[in-house]
């Protein structure tokens, strides 16, 4: 009973996820994107320094915030980190006091959400979709199939996850990452290229962040979502997949408009559908 109720919790809190990610979408404003991200970004940096028991973490939030604001500004926004680093490791070096633990945050979550941002800023608002729905597919199929029919142990990190899961998850989410990529005009072969690490990412995303919390001795990151945690626990695979979706974006040499409106992504979806039928 206890299991139905935080399954029923887990899938109706997704899919109110979705639903909001989906009307972000619609609303194709980018000003409004960057700051829900932004938004996200500071709650899964809060949970970070709290799982990481960073006691001096002003200056995480400082450094993240300029990085932000000028992030709505820059193309290849992701860019930014370096010279945030530069930055954060010349003022410790200057005071002889080199913190190791303090400039994680700067490349777990900052970073990975910097490639989240540069997504719908340099590429399209179709290529966050195509994000969205291959982790999102990738979780959703890999978290059933483990609890129905897992049985043989993923990783030593994560006891709870299966192979069974991660296969599951994998050709869940390169099969409806092929379909969407072809729809938005991806050839078949990088589509099903990009699908395939994307998802793959996520996985091993979503066992970094379980890696981080056993090192921690915390279930959640947080209890801000009811039935997945916190933040980083709902965020984690689309921080790893965006980071391979925009190298390998970059390495395909994938162009498009500058700008996608409603109607380009509501189609995108509406064909997804019609091909699954």
């Amino acid at each position: 009973m206890v299991n139905n109720f935080i399954h029923n919790e887990r899938l109706v809190t997704g899919l109110v996820l979705l639903v909001a990610a989906l009307f972000i979408v619609w609303l194709d404003w980018t000003f409004i994107t960057w700051a829900i991200l932004g938004a996200i970004l500071g709650i899964t940096i809060y949970e970070t320094v709290k799982i990481l028991k960073i006691e001096e973490s002003l200056m995480i939030y400082v450094y993240a915030g300029a990085a932000w604001i000028l992030a709505y500004f820059c193309v290849q926004p992701q860019t930014l980190v370096f010279g945030l680093l530069v930055l954060a490791i010349s003022s410790m070096v200057f005071k002889n006091n080199i913190n190791y633990k303090s400039l994680f945050p700067l490349l777990y979550p900052l970073a990975p959400m910097l490639f989240i941002l540069s997504l719908p800023q340099d590429f399209g608002m179709k290529y966050l979709v195509w994000l969205v729905f291959i982790v999102a597919i990738t979780d959703t199929a890999a978290f059933y199939a483990g609890k129905t029919i897992g049985s043989t142990p993923f990783s030593p990190v994560s006891p709870k996850k299966t192979w069974e899961g991660v296969y599951s998850g994998l050709v869940a989410g390169t099969i409806f990452g092929v379909i969407i990529g072809i729809i938005i005009d991806v050839s078949f072969f990088v589509a099903l290229f990009i699908s395939l690490l994307v998802s793959a990412a996520s996985i091993f995303g979503d066992l970094f962040e379980s890696y981080l919390k056993r090192s921690a001795g915390v279930k959640d990151s947080g209890n801000i979502l009811p039935g997945h945690g916190g933040m980083l626990d709902r965020a984690d695979g689309y921080l790893f997949g965006a980071v391979i979706m925009v190298i390998l974006l970059n390495l395909f040499s994938v162009v498009t408009p500058d700008n996608v409106d409603a109607t380009s992504v509501i189609q995108i979806l509406e064909d997804a559908l019609k091909t699954l039928q």
